[in-house]
């Protein structure tokens, strides 16, 4: 079994990225510019938004943070979004979910401008994606792509069976994965929490992509010997052998599957810093596509 260090290709990524900045820098080029939009204080949303500045800082992008309070109303986060669009000096932005109840997701998402959508949320970048265009693919699952990619993990032929259909992950994850790449090419079959059987299905799976949402939802029956597995859940469990009181788990039963596999993905560590780095390069695109 070999795990796939995640904050070890990121590592890699962002050295990459720095050097490119600082070339850039040298031709007197325009430093790549990230804004992240702030509605509210949710916790998880805080500590993401902090990750993406501070991994700006570490490559030299620029960043820009906006926080607003929870009571905004949806027309006036509509005008921020608009001054976005509007501002030639930002590149690329991302409006953090979720938002509060008030607000209509989808409204904000379709009236950010697609050239700046580095999340890869906006229909236009779906659509593109799934027909084969270039496009802002959705930042986690261009991570799971370019782990097996940096790995260089046969995918041509294999059945690949993703667990979870969100439209940020699972589903895009799907696309991806059955397109006609050297790191694709598979079969896939996507699950959900509808379908009946999953255990037959999985058991099938040569690569396992979990992005459902439960702690610990697979277990080592669910898996057959040799199989890539790819935990993108993250939740935080009560723990008395941590100095915090809790530790991090994913949906994958780590300890009991990974003896099964070639390769997995640890929690934490493994998919997450590539959602970060993923976002990073969707602005460098985006800078360079100017």
């Amino acid at each position: 079994m070999k795990l796939i260090d995640g904050k070890e290709i990121a590592a890699q990524i962002k050295q990459e990225l720095a050097d490119k900045v600082t070339q850039w820098k040298a031709e007197g080029r325009k430093v790549p510019h990230l804004a992240a939009v702030l509605v509210g204080n949710d916790p998880a949303s805080e500590t993401y938004v902090a990750s993406k500045v501070k991994a700006c800082q570490q490559v030299g992008f620029k960043s820009t943070e906006l926080r607003y309070p929870t009571e905004i109303t949806e027309e006036q986060l509509l005008a921020v979004v608009g001054k976005l669009n509007a501002d030639k000096d930002v590149d690329g932005y991302i409006v953090q979910l979720p938002l509060p109840a008030h607000i209509s997701e989808q409204k904000i998402l379709l009236a950010v401008d697609p050239a700046k959508d580095v999340d890869g949320f906006h229909p236009c970048n779906v659509g593109k994606m799934v027909t084969g265009l270039p496009a802002y693919v959705p930042a986690t699952p261009a991570g799971i792509v370019e782990l097996l990619k940096r790995y260089e993990i046969p995918t041509r032929g294999k059945h690949c069976v993703v667990i979870g259909r969100s439209n940020i992950v699972g589903t895009p994850v799907s696309v991806l994965m059955s397109r006609k790449d050297k790191y694709a090419d598979c079969t896939v079959t996507l699950c959900h929490s509808r379908t009946q059987n999953i255990k037959e299905i999985t058991l099938q799976a040569d690569i396992l992509i979990v992005a459902l949402g439960k702690p610990h939802f697979v277990t080592a029956d669910m898996v057959k010997e040799g199989a890539v597995v790819i935990d993108v859940g993250i939740h935080r469990v009560p723990s008395d052998q941590t100095k915090s009181g809790f530790r991090l788990i994913g949906d994958v039963d780590f300890e009991q599957v990974a003896p099964k596999c070639s390769y997995i993905t640890p929690v934490p560590g493994g998919v997450g810093p590539m959602t970060i780095v993923s976002l990073l390069q969707n602005t460098l695109k985006a800078c360079e596509g100017k």
